[in-house]
């Protein structure tokens, strides 16, 4: 991409992810020249204390735009299907946050702390790994680059808020209702009809208070499409199919940031020292891992925050090559957003 002093921007969506974009973009100081928000209708939006006059989404509409940063819809219907051609046809540069172009072998996925030299070799669109993705292997590309790994487990808990606002939305009410209807001795004790949700939830099982071992629909093996993601996508940024990858992704009831357990275990010998060194050297990551001292990365405390969170690594006392890693991050930022204004940084040169 031609250097320039300043480069158009349009984001297409409007929902947290795309207000999120809008954020980024702002406290990056991206040289933004003209700003396009773009949706299904027109409207006005406030993001902090700045309003957007949000356009119709329509072809014409990505005249003269340097990149579009698609905030995610998926499926046949999306909107990167139907409009992404539409903006490289006009020299924009795509960076789709949604699935719809991920495992497509013309298209690079992209982490640019991991293989952001990828992003190089786009064609017009650029895929923004599942948020889950990016932080596990943000986490484990360091370690991998000196002892390579082979093997991962890793157990998530995704907040509310990788499932839209109606998510968020629906752990606030459930967890007011409930809170509202027992005393604590009372809720612990008493089984309840986790189905019995309201009408047009998000989640077809209660949230408040309460956790469910599946994101994403059952496919292959029994796994959801949310841990088949993981696999695929982390085999392709890492550039190896030959690590043996297992995942459970459950829900949580956290408003925002997922964490993981991480258990890997490397080709060759890494001691817990040299783990800690390598990450703590390593851009888009902060070291917390003091647990005598109960600091180690959570939820609640990374939320809004850009870089991925390290904590709590240990070794296996069983198999002499095995670590284990708890990784947080926010998937509204590091895991969408974020990821996506750091492509385009790193195009331009700016990262």
């Amino acid at each position: 991409m031609r250097k320039k002093a300043q480069y158009n921007v349009a984001v297409v969506g409007a929902g947290a992810v795309g207000v999120e974009m809008l954020r980024v973009l702002r406290e990056h100081d991206f040289p933004v020249g003209d700003l396009r928000v773009l949706a299904r209708s027109r409207r006005v939006m406030t993001v902090d204390d700045r309003q957007y006059q949000v356009e119709e989404i329509k072809p014409a509409a990505f005249e003269n735009i340097d990149f579009a940063l698609f905030a995610g819809t998926e499926g046949e219907k999306g909107a990167a299907v139907t409009y992404a051609p539409e903006a490289v046809k006009r020299g924009a540069v795509v960076i789709d946050n949604g699935a719809d172009f991920r495992m497509d072998r013309s298209v690079p996925l992209v982490v640019p702390e991991v293989n952001g030299a990828a992003a190089k070799k786009h064609k017009g669109i650029i895929a923004n790994p599942n948020c889950s993705t990016i932080q596990m292997v943000v986490a484990l590309a360091p370690i991998h680059r000196i002892a390579g790994v082979k093997r991962i487990i890793a157990a998530t808990y995704q907040a509310a808020s990788g499932a839209g606002r109606g998510a968020l939305q629906q752990l606030w009410d459930e967890t007011a209702r409930l809170h509202a209807q027992s005393d604590v001795h009372t809720a612990a004790q008493r089984p309840r009809d986790v189905k019995n949700v309201a009408a047009g939830a998000a989640f077809a099982h209660q949230i408040g208070f309460n956790l469910f071992p599946q994101i994403g629909g059952f496919a292959d093996e029994d796994y959801t499409s949310e841990e088949w993601k993981m696999v695929h996508e982390t085999h392709k940024i890492l550039g190896s199919k030959k690590i043996k990858i297992s995942v459970t992704c459950v829900r949580v009831p956290v408003l925002n940031a997922h964490s993981e357990a991480v258990y890997v275990e490397t080709a060759d010998e890494i001691t817990v020292a040299a783990a800690r060194e390598v990450l703590a050297q390593s851009p888009g990551i902060v070291l917390m891992d003091e647990p005598a001292n109960g600091v180690y990365p959570m939820p609640a405390q990374v939320s809004g925050t850009d870089p991925v969170y390290v904590g709590r690594i240990r070794r296996d006392p069983f198999v002499k090559k095995g670590m284990w890693l708890w990784v947080v991050s926010d998937n509204l930022r590091k895991g969408a957003a974020t990821n996506a204004v750091q492509i385009a940084e790193y195009l331009i040169g700016a990262a």
